[in-house]
């Protein structure tokens, strides 16, 4: 018997090397073998991300990944080094915090393809 587990999924992306170098670098993310399509990079727990540039104008998704503590803090310093929006809610209506949200810190920004992403430090379940 095996359980469901998560898998692979494809970001549509209006540049996909740009993409993936984004998440790359902002998660601190090995690279991955490519082919076809696909620009990919591996999680820590096995899950593909698969970038890929659809014949169809990307529509935004919501993309949510659970880091320790020490990550988040490198990855907040690159979001407010590289001057890249981000807000303490999903409503945008704290721009410029994160939260102490759930027990752990969170916070929301974009994307270059416009997807909105967010990153905590403690699930929400």
């Amino acid at each position: 018997f095996m359980p469901a587990t998560f898998n692979h999924t494809i970001i549509a992306s209006k540049d996909r090397n740009r993409s993936a170098d984004f998440f790359r670098e902002l998660l601190e993310l090995g690279k991955a073998p490519s082919w076809g399509m696909f620009t990919n990079l591996v999680l820590d727990d096995g899950v593909l991300l698969q970038f890929a540039e659809p014949p169809v104008d990307v529509q935004m998704q919501h993309y949510a990944f659970l880091v320790d503590d020490d990550l988040f803090d490198r990855a907040y310093a690159r979001l407010t080094a590289g001057r890249i929006d981000h807000w303490a809610d999903p409503q945008m209506s704290r721009p410029g915090e994160c939260n102490s949200e759930h027990g752990g810190r969170g916070v929301y920004f974009f994307d270059p393809s416009g997807h909105a992403i967010e990153l905590i430090t403690r699930p929400y379940l």
